[in-house]
């Protein structure tokens, strides 16, 4: 666990702040996801296209096809005019389904946060973090006056008496 945390901190995907909060580098991550993305539509639109080739009556007829297959899969746009019709070329539709919509809707989802800055709340606990230090040391400078006015009151008390 130890070696993995220690790699992931190498790999600069995050670094931890003086508070001790993880601030994820999006741009790194955003890069490695669509570096996937781009991927599986390469490899999955490879494996549709030599299955639905070998088919007579399969609308997927070139790697560009299969390709425009993966893109509307994974984006769930589905215009209907390249379709699978082997178990492998549904299969593989179906993957890049599941795996296209969880990688672009990750991306979406940062992007957004990042744009329109939705509740960061690490952002607020860093705040509130900061001020809870200012509070904690106005409160100590206080005591430590309030100490020394119970000290001249008691020294002044013991001298009236």
């Amino acid at each position: 666990m130890i070696l993995l945390q220690n790699a992931m901190e190498k790999s600069h995907l995050y670094h931890v702040d003086e508070y001790g909060i993880k601030n994820y580098n999006y741009g790194i991550l955003g890069g490695l996801s669509l570096t996937l993305f781009s991927f599986l539509n390469v490899v999955l639109g490879y494996i549709t296209f030599l299955a639905e080739t070998s088919v007579a009556d399969s609308p997927v007829q070139s790697y560009a096809d299969a390709l425009w297959l993966m893109l509307m899969s994974s984006t769930t746009i589905g215009f209907g005019d390249v379709y699978p019709i082997t178990f492998i070329g549904r299969a593989t539709v179906f993957l890049m389904f599941i795996l296209g919509v969880g990688i672009l809707g990750g991306v979406g989802a940062v992007f957004a946060n990042k744009v329109f800055g939705f509740a960061d709340t690490n952002i607020k606990n860093r705040e509130l973090r900061k001020q809870n230090e200012e509070i904690f040391a106005q409160n100590t400078l206080i005591h430590k006056k309030l100490e020394k006015l119970e000290e001249k009151l008691e020294s002044m008390s013991t001298s009236k008496s």
